[in-house]
């Protein structure tokens, strides 16, 4: 008797603990919410700020880790294009893509700013998929030799669950207005038709992405871009060889590279622009919230095309 009460208790305490994370987790998104609704009306400048030489012409606005949004990125670079002082900029990129739309977006903010105030690429660990994407709007791409760049495709990931469900024994029911608008439901298998639609769909964007690619490197790749654009990784080395990037070189030489090409004058140096930092927990649930947004992306519960 005693150790049922043992048991009944322990358990008890694990169902206390796991609300109180719950709660907690729930207390700090909201808190996180609050945060980000409440910096909207400040001047964005103030949001910002920049490491490094505050002298120095040529400011890095960095890239990092899955692209789920637009938002800081091109903050980012709209504070390096108005200020008088920074000449030319660098996208440091470190990122495996992400979702469509905010890559899109990113890339036709570097196309209008590389007219007046030159952009280039720097490729550090991996630059693949939009991470790639982002690079080819700018005016040259400077890569490691090692770095994984590429990836040029698209990708639509369902799970079908059906199987799973049987079972389990449950029987999901959907009511829905619209023939497609369940397409990925994990409870079915996808129809011939809804593949068919879906192919044509992703085919349409894939499109797009070499479409976007060639409007300013059609006249450096050196094979036929469709041979290139089937999802395949190069080093960066190989990518030079084939005409997706420009030069071999890490983020500072390729800096010193700029800094004589545009015969800039005084000591040459780097000023990064950069976000400024967060309390560390919210920060923390920032990035689980875009783990979250993938994640559920990935599993088909919020579908999403992804340049990854």
């Amino acid at each position: 008797m005693s150790q049922n009460r043992s048991s009944k208790g322990i358990w008890i305490l694990i169902g206390i603990v796991a609300l109180f994370m719950l709660m907690f987790f729930l207390f700090g998104l909201f808190a996180m919410k609050g945060l980000n609704s409440s910096s909207i009306s400040l001047d964005s400048n103030s949001l910002l700020e920049s490491v490094g030489d505050s002298d120095s012409p040529i400011a890095v606005v960095e890239v990092k880790g899955v692209i789920m949004e637009s938002d800081k990125t091109i903050r980012l670079l709209h504070k390096a294009e108005k200020d008088n002082s920074v000449k030319a900029i660098i996208l440091r990129i470190d990122s495996p893509g992400g979702a469509v739309g905010p890559t899109q977006e990113i890339y036709e903010e570097i196309m209008r700013i590389d007219i007046n105030k030159p952009i280039y690429a720097s490729f550090s660990s991996v630059a693949a998929s939009g991470g790639y994407y982002l690079g080819s709007a700018c005016r040259k791409i400077f890569s490691n030799a090692g770095t994984i760049t590429g990836s040029i495709g698209v990708i639509m990931q369902f799970m079908d669950m059906s199987k799973l469900y049987k079972w389990a024994k449950l029987k999901p029911q959907t009511i829905k207005a619209g023939k497609y608008k369940d397409i990925g439901n994990p409870a079915r298998s996808m129809t011939k038709e809804e593949k068919t639609f879906m192919d044509s769909m992703i085919t349409k964007v894939h499109k797009q992405f070499i479409d976007d690619i060639m409007r300013k490197r059609s006249h450096v790749i050196k094979k036929d871009i469709n041979e290139l654009a089937q999802g395949q990784i190069f080093s960066g080395e190989e990518a030079k060889e084939l005409g997706l990037v420009d030069e071999v070189a890490g983020l500072w030489k390729a800096g010193r590279m700029i800094h004589e090409e545009m015969q800039f004058d005084g000591k040459f140096d780097l000023r990064f622009i950069k976000k400024k930092k967060k309390f560390q927990m919210i920060s923390l649930f920032e990035d689980l919230e875009e783990e979250a947004k993938l994640l559920l992306h990935q599993t088909g519960e919020t579908p999403m095309f992804l340049y990854k």
